[in-house]
């Protein structure tokens, strides 16, 4: 069977639609591009904004925890916290508790990334969301929490 394509050169993709994983990552590119465009200034990956706000909010955290939250193997994290420690953004510490272990934090610079890239975010996703009313937005943000976990809702 062939089809057509339509008129504006778009391709058929309802072959797919119905797949979740499909309309998820049509979503998370068009969000990436956003991201990109409105943290160019700062010259930030969602990567590196991504460590930044954990490491803000989680002043103990090391690089094994980054590395399993983020889904980083740990060659990529380490290659990644050695890229953003150059740039002045963090530093490793050595635990007080644990010789062995280091705890990552932010330094000065990387406290004030944090605060612009925050301000930057709390409103670059708004135009490619008007669509969705404030309701909907969260509920959204719900499902997508869930099917990342992985958990089936309580019942």
């Amino acid at each position: 069977m062939t089809t057509k394509p339509h008129a504006s050169g778009e391709l058929d993709s309802s072959r797919m639609s119905h797949l979740v994983g499909y309309a998820a990552s049509r979503a998370a590119i068009t969000l990436r591009q956003v991201f990109a465009k409105h943290m160019a200034p700062l010259d930030l990956k969602i990567v590196e904004f991504s460590i930044l706000m954990l490491v803000a909010q989680n002043p103990q955290v090391n690089q094994k925890q980054l590395g399993q939250a983020l889904d980083i193997s740990a060659p990529n994290m380490a290659v990644t916290l050695d890229r953003m420690v150059e740039r002045g953004w963090v530093e490793r510490v050595r635990s007080t508790k644990d010789r062995r272990a280091q705890h990552i934090h932010l330094t000065t610079a990387g406290a004030q990334l944090v605060q612009r890239a925050e301000k930057i975010a709390a409103t670059m996703e708004a135009p490619s969301l008007a669509m969705l009313s404030p309701a909907e937005r969260a509920l959204l943000i719900e499902l997508l929490h869930k099917v990342a976990s992985g958990r089936a809702p309580k019942r």
